[in-house]
């Protein structure tokens, strides 16, 4: 397996960013065969697995601790149904511009427009990418895969993809299960264009006299790319870093328009829903030749973080941040990156550690409830975690609002439910916020959901009040499942005699409310470098670990640290709990921040 698998690699070129960075393991394959024998050795099997096309969508803010897998599966196979339809096969491992020119040069109309987009076929059906009008999804025909969990090789009809704007299933629900092999595209055999509506190409036939062949709309995109986005073997990028956000109509004319004094650039999509470009927005806040460090909103197209020559992930983070930062301020609207942050770092913030009455209680005269230590001031229970670029809230506290302000959260990928208790879930309205321009993900079990659906029913009315928060609920088991490719794997524990939920993300537990959890759940367990759970106080209770419960749970599960959550007034006062703790357990506080490189 040496032939396939390499240690400490370093894999800059293959990113279009050029920002250094190397895989703790790197492999690559041609055929099903190789990948297979890949996924049975050690290296794959005990490591977090990140499979990359061209690289062109991806942002390394850090080495990759884990194994990168790349296909190296070429070949481009026709297969002609009549005159009027051909079908063209294409290996994941084939550049994606190759591929545009080729089908250019035998005269099959459908790719002419996404001429010069960087990367390989696999991920043209991944990212559904698209220019000029045009998206992959126009001419995808289906995608076949390899399934991780299954071992068989499956196919996607363009249906089962579920394609949007610049999206698919594969950066969702099937993120990180599928290997994609090959991708068919059914075109349409001409010499002429097809598409020619979309901005400086709807006057290109005036230009030539005639209706413009695939050839002459090939080299209109390529030349048209040229000027607008830097080409990555000179600058780095990768290409389009925001994606166009897109908004009810309502909020656009409501919120968005007032506040420039001329009409936004807009388009209108189905379901009275518009699009918005993100370069316009970027410019027009004032941030255009913005740098910081080596990344520089590139001067030629906004919608671009370009690598000047010395740029590092940490700068073109923070341009990123500053740039949805300003943009917000600005016109309401948040941009979300259409590059793909790969941090198999976990950041956690706890947003509050308080039981259900919180800390201090009303009324209360006791030592804790009246001192003046923050740390003996406790919110209700959650907490935020950051990785892979996304951040994910653990459990809606009643104390939410209070929360999200005093930690300045301004994006929320997705909300996980431990259970339907009141001081867990009190504060889901206050996500409204966060539901302007999507659906907020959550995933909760099929009881809690079923709960939430009865608590929160006009949020899940079939057309909700303008302004409620609007839930995109996932009823999840105890299997692991994907939020946009991160692996979350859910620990059944008991609450008394009540199931609920507690989640492992990477090498990060978070368990709260827990009195039992079987032996079985345990194994989930292993391998931690954080664990965060709940211990009311030192006296016992029915349905909450107390602290010798919870020592001895991490006792049994070693993690390297653990915090404990979820506590009382009765616990004492932070300064005379944490001396008496073991070496490797802290009392958790309102506002800690712990970071698993």
């Amino acid at each position: 397996m040496k032939e396939l698998i390499r240690k400490d690699v370093d894999i800059t070129a293959m990113t279009t960013f050029g920002i250094p960075v190397k895989a703790r393991y790197f492999a690559e394959y041609s055929s099903l065969a190789e990948l297979q024998a890949i996924m049975r050795t050690p290296e794959y099997q005990q490591n977090e697995a990140l499979h990359i096309g061209g690289g062109s969508n991806l942002l390394f803010v850090n080495n990759f601790d884990g194994i990168v897998l790349h296909s190296r599966i070429k070949g481009i196979k026709e297969y002609r149904k009549n005159d009027d339809t051909i079908y063209i096969i294409a290996g994941a491992g084939e550049k994606w511009s190759d591929l545009v020119d080729y089908c250019v040069g035998r005269g099959y109309a459908g790719m002419e427009n996404m001429a010069g987009i960087p990367g390989e076929a696999g991920a043209s059906a991944i990212q559904n990418v698209g220019a000029y009008g045009v998206e992959a999804k126009d001419v995808i025909f289906s995608v076949e895969c390899y399934d991780r969990l299954s071992h068989r090789v499956v196919r996607f009809t363009n249906d089962e993809c579920k394609f949007a704007y610049r999206d698919s299933i594969f950066k969702h629900e099937a993120r990180g299960r599928y290997f994609v092999l090959r991708v068919s595209y059914r075109l349409t055999p001409s010499p002429i264009a097809s598409t020619l509506e979309y901005g400086p190409l709807r006057s290109l036939g005036d230009t030539l006299g005639h209706r413009p062949t695939l050839r002459e709309v090939r080299d209109e995109v390529i030349r048209l790319r040229d000027s607008k986005l830097p080409d990555p073997s000179v600058i780095g990028s990768a290409g389009s870093f925001f994606k166009n956000p897109v908004m009810p109509r309502r909020y656009f004319e409501k919120t968005v328009a007032p506040l420039w004094p001329e009409e936004i650039p807009h388009y209108d999509l189905p379901g009275d829903m518009v699009k918005v470009p993100a370069g316009w927005l970027i410019e027009h806040a004032g941030l255009k030749g913005k740098r910081i460090g080596g990344a520089e909103v590139y001067p030629k197209q906004c919608l671009v973080i370009a690598n000047t020559g010395n740029a590092s992930a940490a700068s073109v983070t923070g341009l990123c941040d500053l740039i949805r930062k300003t943009v917000h301020s600005r016109f309401r609207i948040l941009l979300h990156p259409e590059v793909n942050f790969i941090d198999t770092s976990v950041h956690i913030e706890v947003l509050g550690s308080g039981t259900s009455r919180g800390v201090p209680e009303p009324a209360c005269p006791c030592d804790v409830c009246t001192s003046s230590d923050p740390k003996d001031k406790r919110l209700r229970a959650s907490v935020l975690v950051r990785t892979h670029g996304l951040n994910i809230l653990i459990d809606a506290s009643p104390d939410l609002r209070t929360q999200l302000i005093r930690s300045q959260i301004t994006d929320i990928d997705a909300t996980l439910i431990t259970h339907q208790h009141y001081d867990h879930v009190g504060g889901l309205d206050d996500l409204r916020a966060f539901c302007l321009d999507k659906d907020m993900p959550l995933y909760a079990s099929a009881a809690v959901a079923a709960d939430l659906r009865k608590r929160l029913d006009y949020a899940f009315r079939p057309h909700p009040y303008p302004g409620v928060p609007v839930f995109d609920v996932h009823e999840i088991g105890d299997h692991t499942f994907y939020i946009d490719g991160l692996a979350v794997t859910p620990i059944a524990v008991k609450h008394a005699s009540l199931p609920i939920l507690g989640f492992r993300i990477g090498r990060f537990a978070y368990i709260t409310d827990a009195k039992t959890i079987e032996e079985s759940e345990l194994e989930k367990l292993t391998g931690l470098d954080v664990l965060i759970v709940n211990a009311l106080r030192f006296e016992p209770h029915f349905s909450h670990f107390d602290v010798q419960e919870a020592l001895a749970l991490i006792e049994r599960v070693k993690p390297r640290q653990a915090w404990l959550t979820h506590i009382c007034h009765d616990m004492g006062r932070h300064e005379d709990v944490a001396p008496r703790l073991p070496e490797n357990v802290h009392l958790a506080y309102d506002g800690l921040k712990i970071l698993i490189p």
